[in-house]
């Protein structure tokens, strides 16, 4: 039993195609893909089945109704830019439609989502012009030229999002005669025409192509695209773009990626932009260039990143602060930005196999992408404070949001970059549940599954995985077939999982059995049928406190259970009370009951509206009594409230 995974360099990936969102060529830990595995329920497999039965259907009917869909026909027609509706970027909400709809093809075999995929498809096509060009807001009379506003124009973010809803397609349906992969090809074929080496030396304001680019090289073997990536990256952070009031900082263009030393800027942007990065280094063999990524990465998880692995404390610039700079009450968290954090994890994860990077991944899926979409899958959370000060307001179904409002999940927004975003990452998330290599299995996050896999030497795994996570700590992973030599299971163990056992059960014995610390468990055994490899996590709630130097929340202690963090909601005291009229009894431990996480609390002392400044504060007052908390994912879900994450004690 081992608690690591070997250091091992990075190995060509076998010739197989791979039915995931990233497949490097080469990696220490290749992904297996939703042919692979396939999650059977628990809470992910319920927000799959509600994406796949509402999400998707309620996000094409949006893409109808606000005009951004249409807006490809009228450029079919020729009568744009008469009539266009939808920011500048809006084509790209249709793509990532298109790539959310192909992985749950995928998944599901769905003919009639299949129709009505290829019906979008048609549509989009029809909008291609004869070199490949491909945009609703530009190009046309009475619109501004191709690619004169790559600061804001996002003409290269779209094709970006494009190319990876063609990968997904091609993935989950190789060769398919819809057309969108070469649809893709031809505006690829065109961006390396006009942004290759000796054409325009200029990037998009809002990375995303780069990592596009290189998966389309990946998926196509078409080199060019690779290269093309590994240019727009190398290009960036010599002051090209022109200035703007929060400096280019906001657009990664700054500083040069390799020589930067955290994420800055606004947190999308430079999020997507790590991820392509991770993508040039390993296609390219850029040691030095993976390492800066991982310094980035190390120091954004450790100084810049939210207790709910959010990302982005500004709301004007939707940027990430300086180091510490963690407000609750003015936490931006933007959900794309949550997602885009994922991939960046991802690639490193697959790159190295540090068990951190999953533990990152587990964090932000919990507390930032499950937040987003309502119990429905209909209405969702652009940005993810921890602090709501205000009750919101209920929104209006029919009506669009403005962006970014932190009150309650709306259906839409006018700048509804976050549910086609979570579509596509529930649709895929199979395919960040687990990985191989050619000494065995990796699984990285927690939910029921089946496992089918083959690994590098060629051996067939098939595995059953049974568990409620997060509603209790046991994970239980079946091994079907005998195996005649040994090959090893690996489990992560998260980061906050102090005193976790490991135990290996044959013919209904415990053979082994073992404490394990944070990282990886692993378990070398010529496996036989039957046999079950049992993790136990620790679940009992905790109270943690923020490090010092966070100053907005200095004082104060949050609790989690599990990859859960658990919030205050004003729902849940007396009536009328707000989460502001109470302080938390550190000295008193959280406990479970009912479902629920309860905490001690103690009534503030009343306010008399005067100066609020003195020597000393006043003790609270009243007798202690017990609260119940809500999972952070699940807050907002009971009408207007004001909510806390982060509770002070005195």
């Amino acid at each position: 039993m081992s608690t690591t995974l070997p250091t091992r360099p990075l190995d060509s990936a076998p010739a197989r195609t791979v039915v995931a969102p990233v497949v490097p060529s080469r990696s220490r830990l290749r992904p297996l893909g939703l042919d692979e595995v396939r999650i059977t329920g628990g809470f992910w497999g319920e927000r799959q089945a509600v994406n796949a039965a509402h999400t998707l259907s309620h996000i094409l009917g949006r893409l109808e109704s606000e005009g951004w869909l249409p807006n490809f026909d009228r450029a079919a027609a020729g009568t744009l830019p008469a009539g266009r509706r939808g920011r500048e970027f809006s084509d790209s909400e249709v793509y990532k439609y298109l790539e959310a709809a192909a992985w749950e093809i995928g998944r599901h075999d769905d003919a009639e989502l299949d129709r009505t995929f290829r019906s979008v498809v048609d549509r989009v096509a029809a909008a291609q012009e004869a070199d490949g060009y491909l945009n609703t807001e530009f190009g046309r009379i009475g619109q501004q030229p191709r690619w004169s506003d790559l600061e804001w124009g996002h003409e290269l973010y779209c094709l970006g999002h494009l190319f990876q809803a063609a990968v997904a397609r091609e993935r989950t349906r190789p060769g398919a005669d819809d057309g969108l992969l070469l649809i893709a090809r031809r505006a690829a074929d065109l961006v390396c025409e006009v942004f290759g080496p000796d054409g325009l030396p200029a990037f998009c304001g809002h990375p995303e192509i780069e990592a596009a680019l290189a998966e389309l090289a990946r998926a196509t073997g078409d080199e060019r695209y690779a290269a093309q990536a590994a240019l727009f990256v190398t290009r960036r952070g010599h002051e090209t773009l022109a200035d703007i009031e929060w400096g280019r900082r906001y657009f990664q263009d700054d500083i040069p990626v390799r020589e930067a030393t955290a994420l800055s800027g606004h947190a999308v942007r430079a999020n997507y932009l790590a991820a392509g990065a991770v993508d040039v280094a390993v296609e390219g063999g850029d040691d030095d260039l993976l390492a800066s990524l991982r310094a980035q990465w190390t120091r954004t998880r450790g100084r810049r990143t939210y207790i709910t692995g959010g990302q982005g404390s500004h709301h004007q610039d939707e940027a990430f602060g300086d180091d510490w700079e963690l407000p609750s009450d003015r936490a931006y968290s933007e959900t794309c930005a949550g997602i885009a954090s994922v991939m960046f994890s991802w690639r490193l994860l697959l790159s190295g196999g540090q068990a951190a990077h999953a533990d990152l991944i587990e964090r932000t899926l919990f507390n930032v992408v499950a937040t987003s979409p309502s119990a429905d899958g209909r209405s969702f959370f652009y940005a993810n404070t921890l602090h709501q000060r205000v009750p919101g307001v209920v929104p209006d179904p029919d009506e669009t949001s403005p962006r970014a409002s932190s009150s309650l999940r709306a259906p839409w927004f006018e700048v509804s970059c976050c549910p086609p975003n979570v579509a596509r990452t529930l649709a895929s998330l199979d395919a960040y549940v687990a990985t191989a290599d050619d000494r065995g299995i990796q699984i990285h996050q927690f939910a029921p599954a089946e496992i089918r896999a083959t690994l590098d030497d060629g051996r067939d795994v098939s595995l059953d995985v049974a568990t409620r996570y997060p509603s209790d700590g046991v994970v239980r992973v079946t091994v079907n077939h005998a195996a005649d030599e040994a090959w090893t299971l690996s489990l992560r163990v998260p980061e906050w999982a102090e005193e976790a056992t490991l135990r290996v059960w044959s013919d209904g014995a415990v053979v082994e059995s073992a404490p394990v610390s944070a990282g990886w468990a692993a378990v070398t055994r010529a496996f036989r049928a039957g046999d079950t490899v049992e993790l136990e996590l620790p679940m009992a709630p905790r109270l943690v406190v923020p490090d010092p130097r966070i100053d907005a929340v200095r004082g104060c202690v949050a609790v989690e259970r599990g990859p859960e963090v658990w919030a205050l909601e004003s729902v849940d005291l007396r009536h009328g009370a707000d989460v502001g009229d109470v302080v938390l009894n550190a000295e008193v431990a959280p406990i479970e009951g009912d479902g629920r996480v309860w905490v001690s609390v103690t009534d503030r002392t009343a306010d008399t509206g005067g100066w609020p400044y003195g020597d000393a504060t006043a003790a609270p007052v009243g007798d202690p009594r017990r609260v119940a908390l809500v999972p952070y994912h699940d807050w907002g879900n009971r009408g207007p409230s004001t909510m806390r994450v982060w509770m002070p004690t005195a």
